[in-house]
């Protein structure tokens, strides 16, 4: 197996690191990697923000659905769907130009978050973990204040760096679906999507048969029905109301 994707298989989220800094020279490197990543049109509709100022990761921890150790994290990436740049250039220079739109805001979304993945492979290269943090997509209007976010601008999605812990690197990754659970060849199965996925789950987390209606209950209350993931499709409107404004 190649290293890359040796390094793939073994990426885990971590979310408590050593006391070891991460160097100005693997910062850099995490970051041009970010910045070697597709991108629509070779647009770069992505803005990245590094968080360095301790008062303002720890608002974050806060913000973020009440997670410390956002607050520990030597290195925090938020990574922006930007529109701005180009839109004050078209407006500089093009006549009737339209306003950003819903692709517009889909194309930066996807540009942004791939170079996320970007910089979470080349850490885990160098030996340092990550972890996405999602919830920077919820409380929009804060965030949107705490980042200093013009108009056109939103955050797309938020990773913590670290050197991870003995105990993290030791912690077992948490089991993946199987390539035959996700993978169609030229159209979408939908035929007993219900029944599949609860074969996969009994096999994945090692439950009984008898089980498996308990099992999912509790995850959709857990996640799903959440007050963060209802929270996060309001702040989610609210961001693209405000990116697709004049």
């Amino acid at each position: 197996m190649n290293e890359i994707i040796k390094s793939l298989k073994n990426r885990k989220s971590v979310r408590a690191y050593s006391q070891k800094p991460i160097g100005d020279i693997e910062k850099a490197a995490i970051i041009d990697a970010a910045l070697q990543a597709p991108t629509a049109g070779n647009m770069t509709l992505y803005s990245i923000i590094n968080v360095t100022d301790q008062r303002l990761k720890d608002k974050l921890a806060f913000t973020c659905d009440n997670q410390p150790f956002i607050a520990k994290a030597p290195l925090v990436l938020v990574f922006c769907a930007d529109f701005n740049r180009w839109m004050q250039a078209f407006e500089k220079y093009c006549d009737d130009v339209r306003k950003p739109s819903y692709g517009d805001f889909m194309l930066s979304n996807v540009d942004a978050v791939i170079a996320a993945q970007n910089a979470v492979v080349a850490a885990e290269s160098l030996g340092i973990g990550s972890c996405y943090i999602g919830d920077i997509t919820e409380n929009y209007e804060i965030h949107k204040e705490l980042l200093n976010l013009p108009k056109h601008v939103v955050p797309a999605c938020m990773v913590c760096f670290g050197y991870p812990t003995e105990q993290q690197i030791s912690r077992k990754k948490p089991p993946r679906f199987n390539a035959g659970d996700i993978v169609f060849e030229n159209r979408y199965e939908n035929n007993g999507v219900a029944d599949k996925m609860s074969e996969m789950l009994i096999e994945r987390q090692n439950l009984k048969a008898e089980e498996i209606g308990e099992y999912i209950e509790k995850f959709c209350k857990r996640k799903h029905q959440s007050d963060f993931s209802v929270e996060m499709s309001r702040s989610c409107k609210a961001m693209l109301d405000d990116f697709c404004k004049d």
